[in-house]
């Protein structure tokens, strides 16, 4: 337990939120300070004529027991929801065919996602042998080698887009998917490793992702930061933009804030920072050049969200599943879609059905010099005969994310070393978010029990 110490929360997205929340479970004296006028960083709900659009995450995977417990503390569980078994079955676009993904070994043996020889290329896989630059290698690379070129291109490479809005030429195994490539390392094989590993994962609390429950609540998954924040109260301060972090001369620090036009300066022995990368490379770069180097190097690529809401009646194709990605083999204007209304109840009225499409990322960053109506007009036209519907939307709307997910790139590995350290060589400082440790909100979620224990260790 803390001795009543002070910890300062840079950011009142779902990281810093769910870590203030277990400090000041454990006797902190917390304050989280967020610039913007709301909680939740990302995750944010609009809910207008019985329509509901999530405008960043739309569910988190329940991938540690420490959901439910908030679930439970904060009095949530009216609102808690598992999503629609419905959701379990996923698309991924083939010669402008939308095919099921399989999800057994039978109905891998019939699909037509995947050629014959694909599928003959699989049974190679136990035979592969380990590789020698796992920390430098790419998602592709690693995929090509184990599964083969066919796999990469119409199962990893739409996985990626869906999951990072990335390419899989860019990112790094052992960063992005650190459970993919403990498969290769621990059992020397993916097939192997997975069956091996069923056990060791039932006598563990903690689910993969791949068997996990999907979750959302019936208000949107803003309902989770803003409950954590009304639990907080007045621990949490908004529209309190930081400007600068000092050493003291007693060897704690000093965080100087706007507050409208006043500047404020609050003592603290603990400071953790939650805030995206590219923020915190500004406000502690003095401490070490080499930080602001690495935090800066961290790329975020541009997003566009654009939601949209049609009649039932007026669409082709069967909604029974949780949506589909595109591989970008296929040349589409956006990378996927998820059909909201199908996941979750309470996204839109019986009658209607609603969708969420992305837009750029990684694959096509330079979408952001197109003509944004003409952009739009496009991925609706490929959108509606993909899904076979013959009507106009009755709603639509949009949210642009200038910087929306951390890629972790090749070679991430020496940008996680050089936070460790800076840590190391600066206590009291902690650098937590998104750009550490998954960017998912489960990963997020799960990773505020690890920064509670890292400053318990300080004690």
């Amino acid at each position: 337990m803390a001795s009543n110490k002070k910890v300062i929360v840079l950011g009142a997205g779902i990281s810093g939120l769910t870590t203030a929340y277990l400090l000041h479970n454990d006797s902190y004296d917390v304050t989280v300070l967020e610039k913007n006028d709301k909680v939740g960083g990302s995750i944010e709900t609009v809910i207008e004529n019985g329509l509901l659009f999530d405008r960043g995450p739309n569910s988190a995977l329940e991938t540690t027991p420490l959901i439910a417990q908030l679930v439970e503390e904060l009095n949530l569980t009216e609102q808690f929801v598992y999503a629609n078994k419905k959701g379990n079955k996923r698309y991924i676009l083939r010669n402008n065919q939308l095919h099921a993904l399989p999800i057994s070994p039978p109905a891998f043996i019939k699909s037509r996602l995947f050629s014959g020889k694909a599928k003959l290329r699989l049974m190679k896989e136990p035979f592969v042998g380990k590789s020698q630059d796992g920390y430098y290698q790419s998602i592709a690379e690693f995929v090509t080698r184990r599964l083969g070129q066919e796999f990469l291109d119409y199962a990893i490479n739409p996985f990626v887009a869906g999951v990072y809005a990335g390419n899989p030429e860019d990112l790094s195994i052992k960063s992005a998917f650190p459970k993919l490539y403990a498969l290769e390392e621990e059992y020397g094989g993916l097939i192997v490793g997975t069956i091996r590993s069923i056990r060791k994962r039932k006598k563990r609390k903690e689910q993969s992702k791949q068997s996990t429950k999907m979750i959302s609540f019936k208000d949107g998954m803003k309902v989770l930061p803003e409950a954590i924040a009304n639990h907080l109260g007045s621990k949490v301060k908004l529209n309190a933009e930081v400007v600068s972090i000092k050493k003291t001369s007693d060897g704690n620090y000093g965080v100087t804030y706007n507050e409208g036009e006043q500047s404020l300066t609050l003592l603290t022995d603990i400071v953790l920072s939650t805030i995206p990368a590219y923020t915190a490379g500004e406000l502690f770069g003095h401490f070490n050049d080499g930080l602001k180097k690495h935090l800066a190097a961290v790329y975020y690529p541009p997003v566009l969200v654009l939601y949209l809401v049609y009649n039932k009646d007026d669409i082709g194709q069967p909604l029974d599943g949780f949506g589909f990605l595109i591989p970008s083999k296929e040349e589409k204007s956006f990378l996927g879609a998820i059909w909201n209304s199908v996941i979750f109840p309470n996204r839109a009225e019986d009658n209607k059905a609603s969708f969420t499409l992305f837009i750029g990322g990684s694959r096509n960053p330079g979408f952001i010099y197109d003509d944004e109506e003409e952009l739009i007009k496009t991925v609706k036209r490929e959108f509606e005969e993909l899904m076979k519907i013959k009507g106009e939307p009755i709603h639509l709307a949009k949210r642009f994310w200038e910087k929306a997910i951390p890629q972790y790139t090749i070679g991430y590995v020496e940008h996680e070393n050089y936070f460790d350290h800076f840590e190391k060589d600066n206590r009291g400082i902690f650098l937590s978010g998104n750009y550490r440790g998954g960017i998912s909100v489960g990963d997020c979620i799960k990773n505020a029990e690890l920064v509670l224990n890292k400053i318990n260790s300080l004690q």
